[in-house]
């Protein structure tokens, strides 16, 4: 049958060079992360079946092309995600799970039960990141319920800022594994990491990692424990180099730094949108300040960059997002000088706290990409007052807070969503006096995704443009994922943004 046995060691794998051959291994998903760890495998001579439980046009055409590259089989449909399938006749000896898929998946139960060691994206990456005759990128690594992309782009800017050969790569849509392939050689890797994604990860080493927040969401991957969900989250500080960027303001957070295994040396690095104390980064009046990384830090701070490199608005959370890029980059040695420039190079993703029109007094925002509670109250803390269009798959988490703390800038609320009555039941708790709009969220099994999220959009956008006045802001932070309307967030927003530039026309 060919290959290695199945007792040889799997910790003896730890770079592009060694001996992958013939180890048979099964990757679970062909979306963007499965293919990328399906095609790094087969390039790298392991024996590779690839189960997805969709078989639709897109899984097939990317079936298509890992049979050319020497793909062993892939297994399309639901019925293949029960059972372990064989691979030359026998058992699996490493699975490669793509993010999506949740430790309760049969599939990969049946792998533990069976013994089978289980690796995401991140763990395979970390060990073949070293390949003879090029360069070995440092890992930046970051990870956080909200902000975690904004933050990445903002340290990626920093870097380059510096003169640094660097690039984003991760959950923010580039996977690690294409970058290590890529014939650019880089010096730095800034990785946006899932909580999903940081569940399989067990070697890697990053020079400095940060988590900005911890707060509820997808508790639905984790079958309601929000303790399992903290426990991924803090494993991105095991063996840190040397800096662990913790947020002041989540005491989650520095405890997970206090019970973080380490290496000899690292230090506790803070960020906070107040007054800074020794170690920390933070703000003076309108200016970012470091009192981490400077040798006279017991009295004194250095100025990394003001309110106003941010341009015309400097939100409380994108000032917290920025000051945490910095003490990441900030520990290889990026000076203040390249902080400032970054973000002054830096601009706000599209879905993210995203203007899209004004018109009659009226600003109309986009932030698609607030797809929980802690996301939003980003979002409504910004604003005053607010129209707030919201809800959508709220997977399981609790809007009472959110709705309590920002009762107060609501003049009305639209309801989208066909998950929404957890927000629905908030609003009527803590703000029974704000005006709710109910917008029909039809039946998918009568329209098509695509007509579904255009009909629910326009009718949220209509009513939204009925209730506002001069001096409000119509902000969609709807609180909740897309996919019971969408296929994504992005295609949300830019639904939200079509329907807004249809109703008042292009040139607002």
């Amino acid at each position: 049958m060919g290959g290695r046995p199945v007792s040889a060691p799997l910790d003896e794998l730890t770079s592009w060079d060694a001996d992958w051959s013939g180890l048979r291994v099964l990757v679970t998903g062909i979306s963007v992360t499965g293919f990328s760890v399906a095609d790094t495998l087969i390039e790298l001579g392991a024996r590779v079946v690839v189960v997805d439980g969709k078989d639709t046009e897109e899984t097939r055409e990317r079936a298509d092309t890992l049979r050319i590259v020497g793909a062993a089989d892939i297994l399309l449909g639901a019925e293949h995600t029960e059972e372990l399938p064989l691979i030359d006749g026998q058992s699996p000896e490493l699975v490669v799970t793509s993010p999506g898929w949740p430790p309760h998946a049969p599939l990969l139960s049946a792998a533990s039960a069976a013994g089978i060691p289980i690796w995401g994206e991140v763990e395979l990456a970390w060990r073949v990141r070293q390949r003879r005759g090029k360069k070995t990128a440092s890992w930046l690594a970051l990870t956080g319920t909200n902000g975690k992309t904004t933050t990445t782009q903002l340290a990626e800017s920093m870097l380059l800022a510096a003169g640094a050969a660097a690039v984003a790569v991760g959950n923010i849509g580039t996977p690690i594994l294409d970058a290590i392939r890529n014939p650019t050689e880089y010096e730095y890797f800034v990785l946006e990491l899932s909580s999903f994604q940081l569940h399989y990860t067990s070697s890697m080493s990053p020079v400095a990692a940060a988590v900005l927040n911890v707060a509820e969401d997808h508790l639905d991957w984790y079958a309601g424990d929000f303790d399992a969900y903290v426990e991924d989250k803090a494993k991105i500080y095991h063996n840190t180099q040397i800096a662990c960027v913790y947020n002041v303001e989540d005491p989650v957070t520095e405890q997970m730094v206090m019970e973080a295994d380490v290496i000899e040396g690292a230090r506790a690095i803070g960020f906070t949108t107040g007054m800074p104390s020794i170690s920390m980064l933070g703000v003076v009046e309108d200016v970012l300040v470091d009192r981490a990384y400077i040798p006279e830090r017991q009295t004194s701070a250095a100025e990394i960059a003001t309110f106003a490199d941010f341009g015309p608005r400097a939100p409380r959370h994108l000032v917290a997002n920025a000051l945490a890029a910095a003490a990441l980059v900030r520990a290889i040695g990026v000076s203040p000088a390249a902080v400032q420039l970054g973000i002054q190079n830096f601009r706000t993703g599209a879905h993210r706290i995203e203007t899209v029109a004004e018109k009659d007094g009226v600003v109309w925002v986009n932030d698609s990409k607030a797809t929980n509670p802690h996301a939003a109250s980003a979002s409504l803390a910004a604003f005053d007052p607010v129209v707030w269009i919201a809800g959508g798959l709220s997977k399981g988490v609790d809007y009472n807070e959110l709705v309590s703390e920002h009762a107060k800038r609501l003049t009305a609320v639209v309801l989208i969503g066909a998950d929404s009555e957890e927000l629905a039941g908030a609003l009527g708790r803590h703000a029974p006096d704000v005006p709710v709009i109910r917008i029909d969220p039809g039946h998918t099994g009568q329209e098509d995704s695509t007509s579904l999220g255009e009909r629910v959009m326009s009718d949220a956008v209509e009513a939204a443009k009925t209730v506002a006045h001069d001096g409000d802001t119509v902000l969609f932070a709807p609180a909740a994922a897309s996919q019971d309307q969408f296929r994504s967030y992005a295609e949300r927003g830019d639904e939200f943004r079509a329907q807004v530039e249809r109703l008042l026309g292009s040139n607002t």
